[in-house]
Formats: C-alpha cells, sequence, structure tokens
C-alpha cells in the first residue's frame, strides 16, 4: 500500500529523516514512537502529501507521489492534534464543507451516518466551538474518512485527551478500520507508548532520522522500544 524508499528530508542544512526505506502492507496499524525532533510527523507529511522529500521516492498503491500527489489525496486521510475543523459551524456544516472539497456521492446520507458512528448525531447543529477536545477529536476522524480513503494518517491524536477520551479514541479507531475495498491501513504517531503499541499491530521507532527498530513479522518487543527513551 505504502513504500518508502531512501527517503530524506533536509531543511536548511539540518537533515531531519536519513534514506528511510519502509514498506506499509495493506490492512497494517503502524504505531510510529521516537523521542521529540526525530522526523515522526515530517515523515507522516512526506505521506499525507503535506510536504516533498529531498531525496527518495514514495509510493502509494504502486504509485509515485512525486508525479501524482493531487489524485493520490484521494486515497488518504489525515487527523492530527489540530482538528482542521471550523469553529463557526456546526458538525454537519463542517463536514458538508470537506465532501464537497473530496466530490463525496450522496453526502447527507455519508454524514449522517459517520457522526452515528463517532456518537455525535444529536449535536450535529451545534457549533463546533462548543464541543470538548475529545468530540472535536471524534469529528475529526469523521473529516477524515468522509471519502473513506484506505489509508489514514493519525499525527498526535490523543494529544489534550484525558484518559477516558483516549480510550474512547482506541475504540473509535479500532472499529472504523475498515473501508469499502476491505482493511484500512493506518500510521500513527503519539507520546503515548503504552496506548499507542496497544493500538496497532506492527511498531516502527525512528532514532536519530533513521528507522531503529521495526517489529514486522514479530511480536512488538516493548523493551527494544523503550531503549530510544
Amino acid at each position: 500500500m505504502i513504500e518508502l524508499r531512501n527517503i530524506s528530508k533536509a531543511f536548511g542544512s539540518r537533515i531531519v529523516l536519513r534514506k528511510i526505506s519502509l514498506t506499509v502492507n495493506e490492512g497494517d496499524f503502524i504505531t510510529l514512537v521516537g523521542p521529540n525532533g526525530v522526523g515522526k510527523t515530517t515523515l507522516l507529511h512526506l505521506i499525507a502529501t503535506l510536504s516533498k522529500p529531498t531525496a527518495g521516492t514514495i509510493l502509494i498503491n504502486g504509485y509515485n507521489l512525486a508525479d501524482s500527489a493531487s489524485q493520490l489525496r484521494r486515497f488518504i486521510g489525515v487527523v492530527s492534534h489540530k482538528t482542521l475543523l471550523y469553529d463557526d459551524l456546526t458538525a454537519i456544516q463542517n463536514l458538508s464543507f470537506y465532501a464537497q472539497m473530496y466530490d463525496v456521492t450522496n453526502s447527507l446520507a455519508r454524514i449522517e451516518m459517520l457522526l452515528k458512528q463517532v456518537g455525535l448525531w444529536g449535536r450535529q447543529h451545534d457549533l463546533v466551538r462548543t464541543y470538548s477536545r475529545g468530540m472535536q477529536q471524534r469529528l475529526s476522524i469523521a473529516r477524515a474518512l468522509l471519502h473513506n480513503p484506505p489509508i489514514l494518517i493519525l499525527d498526535e491524536p490523543d494529544t489534550g485527551l484525558d484518559q477516558h477520551a483516549t480510550r474512547q479514541l482506541g475504540d473509535l479507531l479500532a472499529e472504523m478500520g475498515g473501508n469499502s475495498g476491505g482493511k484500512r491501513t493506518t500510521l500513527m504517531t503519539t507520546h503515548n507508548l503504552d496506548w499507542g503499541i496497544s493500538m496497532g499491530n506492527r511498531a516502527v521507532v525512528l532514532a536519530k532520522g533513521c528507522i531503529a527498530y521495526d517489529s514486522q513479522g514479530d511480536k512488538i518487543s516493548m523493551t527494544q522500544v523503550r531503549e530510544y527513551y
């Protein structure tokens, strides 16, 4: 589903990622962890087409991201600690706006279904600024899944959530892990190590801009993951 070939990223003279190669299979839920400043968010931004690599190749479903970024964005949904929602619009208005951007067919039915799935039906006409942080993040997940993408990018989605809201978020992500084509592929960064590892079937640790550990094919070793903290 996703293939990174010798990806490097530099900001001026500062090299953030160094020749990263990674293959993500369909249905993988990869938890990407590592100390602050090692390039986790940068790597997700590259996959999400929000930034371009300095060197290397990214393939999405076999297509080169450098050649087809605008078309491949339809394969991807993004959730971050920034909700990308409009505070002075209601839930329905927010989702309707994004549905138009993605040309979602039968959008009202799709919006109703998603709002029910994320537990916000009944608050659909309330302004987003009246929502709790957890509710806003659930609406953000609905926004990211409007166009039913096979790939979901989660950049610290639990930021600012209390333990109860974090558990709700985890339950919701597990429930919504599929799409119309099968099992959704997910990449997530988080500073909540135990929660993040429990969510995925694969852990990847970044350290000094490189992949220091990848549990692909093996049971995740928390001992090895913690070595880098």
